[in-house]
């Protein structure tokens, strides 16, 4: 979904939206996917889609993935990212067609890894992460989701069944044009180490994650 904007008064032409630039085919360890390249001319991003099957264009099993490096590529436990990827894929391998949205720029919910790392730190002294963010003066969440949207729609895909917890990701869909028609929990076992930051998501982020209820034996 690229515009073009017109020359005006002799100045260059410039893009704006989302450009598809590669289709590769990318195998991985949870089934044969497409790597969909796209340049998000707005913001100069890199972003990916991960397409499985044949999409359709109403009811497509879609997760919307923010970057994460600490727990996508390093294993970190103190959230459950890079658990929330690998079940996204295999769900969307499962169902034989779907797509995850892997979207760059997100990272420690728009503020950037050293942002991220900053805040991790004080969470380590005791903020939660909402605390630690307002406290370092950045955002609680600057993630934006037209990019998302924009990539969506340039897949053909109208309607989604958003494999999320967040409601905001659904809201800014609907919002972009794009229908949410369910919205399918992605609920990961917490552990003692990010048991904390879910909760913190769950009270003060509205994040749905009824599976917390069961644990009791952590403070």
């Amino acid at each position: 979904m690229t515009e073009n904007l017109g020359v005006i008064g002799g100045a260059s032409t410039h893009r704006t939206g989302v450009e598809r630039v590669v289709n590769a085919p990318l195998p991985t360890v949870y089934g044969h996917f497409q790597a969909i390249g796209y340049l998000d001319h707005d913001r100069g991003e890199e972003q990916v889609a991960l397409v499985h099957g044949e999409l359709g264009t109403d009811r497509v099993l879609t997760r919307l993935h923010s970057e994460c490096l600490t727990g996508d590529a390093f294993g970190s436990r103190h959230c459950e990212c890079g658990d929330q990827l690998a079940s996204a894929l295999r769900a969307v391998a499962a169902e034989g067609a779907g797509v995850v949205v892997y979207l760059r720029g997100h990272e420690g919910r728009g503020i950037g890894l050293l942002g991220k790392l900053r805040a991790m730190a004080l969470q380590a002294e005791g903020l939660d992460t909402v605390e630690a963010n307002v406290a370092l003066g950045l955002p609680v969440d600057a993630r934006d989701y037209g990019v998302a949207a924009g990539i969506l729609q340039d897949l053909g895909v109208r309607s989604v069944r958003l494999m999320s917890n967040n409601p905001r990701k659904r809201e800014a869909l609907v919002r972009h044009g794009i229908q949410v028609d369910e919205q399918v929990p992605l609920l990961i076992p917490p552990c003692e180490n990010n048991i904390t930051y879910l909760r913190t998501k769950r009270e003060r982020l509205d994040h749905h994650l009824p599976h917390l209820d069961a644990v009791a034996h952590w403070s």
